[in-house]
């Protein structure tokens, strides 16, 4: 990577902090939310320990294993050892549309709840469905709850594997853990896991899995009739202080690469001009076209302002 790309790139980050007016953190997954606010969160740092993976370090701060490395490339995510200042990407753009219930950004590996009366929003990281199992798009509503699931195999998984029982109860074997949430669309499930490891990662057959602490957070919030929405957006844009913002994410085959720890095919986003330009409308000549394609090929996960400041007149009195 260049000297100039580097410091361009460090430069969008402070910049990114600091425009966003992103709320600290009420504690891991809730974030306060006003009215027009369209960033929460922020970006922090952790310098790893001999013994970490960024495995851990991903569980701990309640990010995807996709999105922290796709922050920190370059990095082995088994043995970055000790000393190793890691990215830790926490600022998000809230999901535009309705801000109540359940939304779901499928390539974005993560889960926004907003709980009743609007002032907060609540955000976690999933696993999503491998190709060609992918989540239904569109609206649902959370049909039913259950503690101690037990899982019935569907025919398609157990023609994978003929081993599986007709029936796998709760317990350590598991893939369901130990609350789940069952989705209006027969079959689909918002769970928890036996495998953490994979939240952030491509691996169900559909289902939304989340870390066992954080399904059993929003296992106790959400009530039957609570709406869902899932859409599958590479990128987000969004006005924050008259400047525009974009966040790119890995496609699914670009997580792939990443899930076996090999380098990611840079790739922009379909679409990506034609969505800035009319998002920036009359603004258009203040974007910053290289941000953009540095952004849209390395699909970093972080919101960074991709407009220019706008330029200053001062009243001379003539």
């Amino acid at each position: 990577m260049r000297r100039g790309v580097i410091c361009r790139r460090a430069a969008i980050v402070a910049l990114a902090i600091v425009s966003a007016l992103a709320a600290r953190p009420a504690d891991a997954a809730s974030f306060p939310l006003a009215p027009n606010q369209q960033a929460v969160g922020g970006i922090g740092t952790v310098v790893t320990r001999e013994e970490d993976t960024l495995l851990d370090i991903a569980r701990d701060n309640d990010l995807g294993y996709a999105q922290l490395i796709v922050a920190n490339p370059g990095i082995d995510p088994w043995v970055p050892g000790a000393g190793r200042r890691i990215t830790l990407p926490g600022l998000y753009l809230v999901p535009e549309g309705p801000r109540r219930g359940i939304v779901i950004n499928l390539s974005e590996q993560r889960l926004y709840y907003f709980p009743p009366g609007g002032r907060t929003v609540e955000t976690y990281p999933i696993g999503v469905g491998v190709q060609g199992r992918t989540t239904p798009l569109g609206t649902s509503q959370i049909a039913g709850k259950d503690v101690r699931p037990a899982w019935y195999p569907p025919p398609s998984i157990r023609a994978e594997k003929p081993e599986l029982p007709e029936v796998v109860p709760p317990g350590p074997d598991n893939p369901l853990g130990e609350y789940a949430l069952r989705l209006g669309w027969p079959g689909y499930l918002i769970h928890g896991t036996n495998k953490p490891y994979g939240v952030g990662r491509n691996v169900s057959h559909g289902c939304i899995r989340l870390y066992p602490e954080d399904i059993e957070r929003l296992f106790r919030e959400v009530s039957p009739g609570m709406p869902v929405r899932v859409m599958d957006r590479e990128f987000r844009l969004a006005w924050i202080q008259n400047e525009l913002f974009l966040a790119a994410f890995p496609s699914k085959a670009q997580s792939d690469e990443l899930s076996v720890n090999e380098p990611m095919t840079p790739a922009i986003p379909p679409d990506l001009v034609k969505q800035i330009s009319a998002a920036a409308g009359a603004e258009i000549d203040r974007v910053d076209w290289s941000t953009v394609e540095y952004l849209g090929l390395h699909r970093l996960g972080i919101p960074y302002r991709i407009t220019r400041p706008a330029p200053s007149y001062t009243d001379t009195g003539h």
